[in-house]
């Protein structure tokens, strides 16, 4: 009876992991490609004059319409360039507002197959702007 036993539980064991190896995630369809967001200048945590400027390169599978920027929750005008690569510069200036104060520069854009990318970096804001 052992033995018997010992057989089953060997085959129940291939056969199980045979069905794991085909994975669970299911649907078929195109894996998400989020944005993704490179280039930050200036660098993040580095100290940054009030109302300068400021850019990243978004990645090729990015619609540029969707670029949109924030910091410390304000909107932020930005503009969008193609770049030989299929990537996008995209440039802005720090709202006129923040003085001496931390701040991420936070971005969110969409991209190939409805994904949302987000990304950012901190920044320290100094001195009394123009």
């Amino acid at each position: 009876m052992k033995q018997n036993s010992k057989a089953w539980f060997l085959i129940f064991m291939l056969l199980s992991s045979t069905c794991w190896a085909y994975g669970g995630g299911g649907g078929g369809g195109k894996a998400c490609a989020k944005p993704k967001f490179t280039d930050f200048i200036p660098a993040e945590h580095t100290e940054i004059a009030a109302n300068a400027g400021f850019s990243f390169t978004a990645s090729p599978n990015t619609y540029p319409t969707t670029i949109k920027v924030t910091i410390k929750d304000l909107p932020v005008t930005i503009q969008v360039n193609a770049e030989n690569e299929g990537s996008f510069k995209v440039t802005g200036t720090l709202p006129p507002s923040l003085k001496n104060t931390y701040a991420r520069i936070a971005i969110s854009a969409d991209g190939q197959s409805n994904c949302t990318g987000t990304g950012g970096w901190l920044v320290k804001i100094v001195g009394a702007g123009q």
